[in-house]
Formats: structure tokens, C-alpha cells, sequence
């Protein structure tokens, strides 16, 4: 009985420490909408306060931090030597415990505001993704914890002025990768293993894009939905089949899309701007009946870069030149508007109710997810920021244009961290 009740303690023990802490694994989190479901994140911050550490990153690089128990990984471009680099770093220390060279090569044609190392990776625990353009062709590089390269793929070439950006995303087995281009464009799925291919989708407008594709449950099945190619489209994430298709409302898209309440929406664009919001159980072209609700409007009302974020019963976004709106998920109906920061890129998180915008000046405004404006707090550090924060087990991780920070409490190592050290201990001693 004893050894019974010993062991259902110890299972006990061992869910609670991991129940309450969410890994971030990919672009915008756990479920690619910027959303943590953890409860107990920091709302106040600067470089006096609440910084749990600070390390400088080498080189320079547009990627989120993804972060897996105590691993965080990060891209970043050495640009001068032509060098993309995937760093392995110490989730309680900052510490770099690895760096490799994924690619050398020359630097490809890309706007101002892209970087050479502008994809966030992906990671399931075990290995991880990331990619890079290798001028004309897209590259896939998978490695495992310890950063030995398991396999190198390129599912086709890619083509835009703009440079390159496509992040990995996880399904199942597979990752997904989007190849909108100016050019033969695709979708693909690739297996997590062994880089073999599941399946390919032709992307027929041929028009460049750099939208993640969401994964989403509705109508009883798994969906995977992006915008790009002059078209909002959903797929059959086993298949790469096309389920429904929406034209347009513009041409290129930069913004991810968020799923709220059996509804999609989306915010574009270039060269016009629209928001709107679908409804996901259709088949076939739903262009005349899944749109829920529509407004074309101007630069000042519509995100292109910044992914929008949903909360509770709205949808929330800020515009590049900084104005945040609250918009009613079900009727489009404008709730509130407050001018935030001058310029935004980076993409808004969310944990705890609280919703977090950081500007390009490396503010992060932190207000409350509801239908009245409330700001909660206004947080500045030192450089400025591009880059979309990771939240994680109550801390937040930063990427501003030469750093890395960790904000919130410091960790300590968790039961098991502990046991396995005392007994790594153990057994040195016996062998002395």
C-alpha cells in the first residue's frame, strides 16, 4: 500500500510540474495564433526591472525564439561572412550551449525591412526545423538537440524581391511549409523524420506571399488556412487538397490569420487593405456566401505586416504605423481604437488575458483583452524590435536587434532536473 500510494504521489508530482508549463514550438506559439495558455506572465518590465537575463545575439535576424522545456533556438544571418546560423541556447542562463553554420552562401536581393534570417523555427522536443534560402533554391535543415544535422531537403526554388520567409509549422508527423512565390509556387508537407515529401499543392496565381498557414478544427475536420496568391484558401492538412477558396481581397499578405468562434480572420494588405472574416464550413469557391463580414478601408484600419490576435469574443489588431483596434468577432463593429507605438512589425502575443503589442522602438504596450480600452503598462527597452515575442512557463523571451531577453522570474531547475543531477552526484562518488 505504501509503495502504491509512493507511486501515485510521485505521478502526481510529476503533472503538476509540467501541466502548468507551455512550450512556445513554433511561429506565434503552441497553436500558431499568438495565444499561451499560461496564467502567471510578467506585465511589467524594463532594463532595471524583471529582467531575468540579457545575452547579445550574434549577427543579425528577424526570427522568433521558439522555446522546449529548458531549450530556447534562434536564427540569425552573419551577414559579412555569408553565414546562417541556428544557436542552441540555456533556457535558465542565456547561456549559447551550441551554434552551427546551416548555410553559407551569398545573400539573396531582399527589402529593408526582411533580414537573412527573418523564418522562426520549429521544434517538437526532439529535433528541430529551420529554413533557409540558398539562392535559387528553398532549404529545409532539420537537427536534434545536441545540433547534429539528420537530414538537409529542398522541395523547389524560390523567387521574390522581397527576400525569403517561411516558417515551418508542425502537423502530426509532418511540417508544412508554404512556397508562394513570383514563380512556380507550392505548398508542401514534408515528413518531421526523414525530410521525404507527403504531398505537394500547386499555388496557381504565382504572386509572392510569406503567410504561415493556421491549423484549425471546424466542420468536423482538421483544416490548415492561409492568405497569399490573391486568394484565402483552407486545406486538408493530410492531403494538401483544397477545401474551400475565397478570391482575394488583395494581392500579397504578410499577416497570419486567427480562428475564434468557428470564424477565420484576416488582415491585408498590398496594395489595398481589407479586413474580414469567414466562416470555415464551406466547400468549393465561398467567395458569395462564407464571408461573414467585409470592410475595405485604408492603411490607418488594416494590418499588413503585424498578425491580429483574438481574445475571448473580439479580434484585436494594430496597424505597421501603430494604431490597435478591438473589433467584434461576430460583426466586424469597431470597439475601440488608441494609437499605440509610431511603427509596428512584430506580431502581438497574448497570455494571461493580457495582450502584448511591441513596437519597432522596443516598447511593449500591454492592455487588457476586452471591448474597453485599458492600458495596463508600457515597457521599454533598450533597442529596438522587430522580432515576435515567445511566452513560456510565466516568462517572456524578447528578440530585439541585437539581443535576447528572458523577462520574469528566473527558473530553478524543476523535481526531475534535480533527481537526475543528485543522482549523476551519486554516482560520481561511487566511482571515486
Amino acid at each position: 500500500m505504501r509503495l502504491k500510494n509512493f507511486i501515485a504521489c510521485a505521478i502526481i508530482l510529476f503533472l503538476c510540474e509540467f501541466s502548468w508549463a507551455e512550450n512556445w514550438p513554433q511561429w506565434r506559439g503552441p497553436r500558431g495564433d499568438g495565444i499561451s495558455s499560461d496564467m502567471n506572465v510578467p506585465v511589467r518590465w524594463s532594463e532595471k526591472e524583471s529582467i531575468s537575463w540579457k545575452i547579445p545575439i550574434p549577427g543579425k535576424g528577424l526570427s522568433s525564439p521558439v522555446v522546449w522545456g529548458d531549450r530556447i533556438f534562434i536564427t540569425t544571418c552573419l551577414e559579412k561572412e555569408q553565414k546562417r546560423l541556428l544557436l542552441c541556447l540555456d533556457r535558465r542562463t542565456g547561456k549559447i550551449l551550441w551554434q552551427r553554420t546551416v548555410l553559407t552562401a551569398p545573400l539573396e536581393p531582399k527589402h529593408p525591412l526582411n533580414s537573412y534570417a527573418s523564418s522562426t523555427p520549429a521544434t517538437d522536443g526532439q529535433y528541430v526545423w529551420v529554413t533557409f534560402l540558398n539562392l535559387p533554391k528553398f532549404e529545409v535543415y532539420c537537427y536534434d538537440f545536441e545540433g547534429n544535422q539528420i537530414w538537409q531537403r529542398s522541395p523547389g526554388e524560390f523567387y521574390s524581391k522581397h527576400g525569403f520567409c517561411s516558417p515551418p509549422i508542425l502537423y502530426k508527423d509532418t511540417i508544412i511549409l508554404n512556397g508562394d512565390q513570383d514563380a512556380e509556387a507550392y505548398l508542401v508537407s514534408l515528413d518531421k523524420r526523414t525530410g521525404a515529401e507527403r504531398w505537394r499543392t500547386d499555388r496557381p496565381n504565382r504572386v509572392r506571399s510569406y503567410c504561415p498557414p493556421l491549423i484549425i478544427e471546424s466542420a468536423g475536420r482538421k483544416q490548415f488556412i492561409l492568405t497569399g496568391s490573391l486568394c484565402t484558401a483552407s486545406y486538408d492538412p493530410d492531403t494538401g487538397k483544397q477545401i474551400w477558396i475565397v478570391d482575394g481581397p488583395t494581392e500579397q499578405y504578410v499577416a497570419s490569420m486567427v480562428f475564434l468562434h468557428d470564424i477565420v480572420f484576416l488582415t491585408s494588405g498590398f496594395p489595398e487593405y481589407h479586413v474580414m472574416a469567414i466562416r470555415p464550413d464551406g466547400h468549393g469557391n465561398v467567395t458569395k456566401t462564407h464571408v461573414l463580414w467585409h470592410e475595405h478601408c485604408d492603411a490607418s484600419k488594416a494590418s499588413y505586416v503585424p498578425s491580429p490576435i483574438a481574445h475571448e469574443k473580439y479580434f484585436f489588431l494594430v496597424t505597421d504605423t501603430g494604431f490597435g483596434y478591438c473589433l467584434d468577432a461576430k460583426t466586424g463593429k469597431r470597439l475601440w481604437q488608441h494609437r499605440l507605438g509610431d511603427h509596428h512589425s512584430a506580431s502581438p502575443v497574448s497570455g494571461g488575458g493580457w495582450l502584448y503589442f511591441p513596437d519597432d522602438d522596443g516598447t511593449t504596450y500591454v492592455i487588457k483583452g476586452t471591448d474597453k480600452f485599458e492600458l495596463v503598462s508600457r515597457n521599454k527597452l533598450a533597442e529596438g524590435c522587430r522580432a515576435s515575442p515567445a511566452i513560456s512557463d510565466g516568462q517572456i523571451f524578447i528578440r530585439t536587434l541585437g539581443h535576447l531577453y528572458c523577462i520574469g522570474e528566473p527558473k530553478k531547475p524543476t523535481a526531475s532536473e534535480a533527481n537526475a543531477r543528485e543522482s549523476s552526484n551519486g554516482a560520481t562518488q561511487k566511482l571515486k
